[in-house]
């Protein structure tokens, strides 16, 4: 590609985008993978505490380690890009909406793999296709934004995944762990 600023500022929002689904992969595979492997999962399942807010909690965690921090530090690589000035706002707004939405759907992906050795190859197989949508509607308001464009509609789009995901992939997770422990 490169150095030259023109075509850093063109790629910079996939780029990031690419960046946060590798740091959220980082950590996906020992989500459930530590409290299966010394029974305490067995434990939380059998808790009076929903198993559905487990996972909540889990997923929230894991948005708290690897999204968040990356949201923050986000200007500084988009610096680093040569990313336009008026993009910096979307790219924020965008890793708020996008990262929890791979959060959510990485600990479904870790629910599905709980109990199986070396599942990490596995598990980014399968969470990578569900991953593709928040990854281009994110990248798109960050175009959009640098551009000047509206990015009301891929705003809309990545708020309706991650707002789904939330609603739905809980209580599927839970449902996944409940058959992976009998």
């Amino acid at each position: 590609m490169g150095p030259e600023p023109g075509t850093l500022a063109l790629i910079a929002p996939g780029i990031l985008w690419v960046g946060a689904l590798l740091a959220c992969l980082l950590s996906l595979d020992r989500i459930f993978a530590l409290d299966y492997e010394d029974g305490s999962l067995d434990l939380l399942a059998t808790a009076p505490v929903p198993l559905e807010a487990v996972v909540t909690i889990k997923a929230l965690a894991h948005w708290l380690t690897t999204g968040l921090p990356l949201v923050l530090i986000s200007p500084v690589m988009g610096l680093l890009l040569f990313l336009p000035g008026e993009a910096y706002l979307w790219l924020i707004l965008s890793l708020l909406l996008g990262t929890p939405a791979l959060s959510v759907i990485g600990t479904f992906g870790a629910a599905l793999t709980v109990g199986l050795k070396r599942g990490g190859l596995l598990l980014s197989l399968l969470v990578l296709p569900l991953y593709i949508p928040t990854l281009v509607f994110g990248a798109e308001v960050v175009a959009r934004g640098a551009q000047g464009l509206s990015t009301a509609t891929p705003l809309a789009l990545l708020a309706g995944i991650t707002l789904g995901a939330v609603a739905l992939l809980p209580f599927a997770s839970a449902l996944v762990l409940r058959i992976n422990l009998r």
